[in-house]
């Protein structure tokens, strides 16, 4: 007989906000595996527990090759309990490819649930969370970062990012100028800690007030897309449009075609919309 891959959400701040469930597993599972054994300590001696079985450590350093080993433990019919810093693992944190071998081989997967900052962070936004996709963490570098952004540009639904504190101006900043400075969000930060703060806005505001320097865990909510009408959307407007995705990588051929689209508009008013801001020297 198999054994059972436990997937056990952790506190994301307050260490009171742990499910029962995790206790009861962190006691009787064959292993651990922890995304970083000396927080997992901490977690344990705040929690009152002492695991029984094997500690191992599961981060990305090593995901690849410590997933054949649990693997073979769950085939062996151990009990495999992972665990990550914070939140649920797999959701921007190790455990993917460990539910995915797991899946391939029949071995039973399921989950403790607990505390979860994206759920937490829209729920604390102040803006719509009937439909909303979480994006993870953004690219470093900034040209890839817009790109990624661009391809969301257009989307209605509530927008959910990961970010470390030392890139969220920029961050911010570059969704001001692919989204518009006005689009509303909310930035949470150290959610369910002692200095917990959703600072809420317009994108601009927001980056401006990043700026100044931000610590802490940040999570990024933003307002999907408004529906606009061709009317709507001034020749400065489609302008601004296609100059972001040519900044993107797009050429300037298909960055008309695609605004166009988006504007419900002939592609020639979008190119004369163009060459009228070069010729101004727009």
């Amino acid at each position: 007989m198999t054994g059972t891959l436990v997937l056990a959400g952790t506190p994301i701040g307050d260490v009171k906000d742990a499910p029962p469930r995790l206790v009861e597993e962190l006691a009787g599972a064959d292993v651990v595996a922890a995304e970083d054994t000396r927080r997992l300590k901490r977690l344990t001696q705040a929690l009152g527990v002492q695991p029984a079985g094997r500690v191992v450590s599961y981060f990305e350093g090593n995901e690849s090759a410590r997933t054949p080993e649990l693997v073979e433990a769950l085939l062996a019919g151990s009990r495999v309990l992972l665990v990550t810093d914070a939140g649920m693992p797999s959701v921007s944190d190790p455990g993917y490819r460990l539910v995915a071998a797991a899946v391939e081989k029949d071995i039973r997967v399921t989950a403790v649930p607990g505390p979860s900052a994206v759920l937490t962070a829209l729920a604390l936004s102040g803006l719509p969370v009937d439909r909303f996709c979480f994006e993870g963490f953004l690219p470093r570098k900034a040209g890839e970062r817009r790109s990624r952004l661009t391809e969301v540009a257009q989307e209605r639904r509530t927008l959910v990012y990961f970010e470390a504190p030392h890139r969220l101006d920029d961050t911010l900043a570059a969704m001001a100028e692919v989204f518009g400075a006005e689009r509303r969000a909310a930035v949470c930060r150290e959610l369910t800690k002692t200095y917990e703060e959703v600072r809420r806005g317009g994108l601009g505001e927001l980056a401006a007030w990043a700026a100044e320097g931000v610590r802490g865990e940040i999570t990024v909510v933003v307002e999907g897309a408004p529906e606009k009408g061709p009317e709507e959307l001034d020749a400065p407007e489609l302008v601004r449009r296609v100059r972001v995705r040519e900044e993107a990588g797009e050429r300037r051929k298909e960055a008309i075609a695609a605004v166009a689209a988006e504007a419900g508009l002939p592609k020639r008013e979008v190119f004369d919309a163009v060459v009228a801001a070069k010729n101004a020297g727009a």
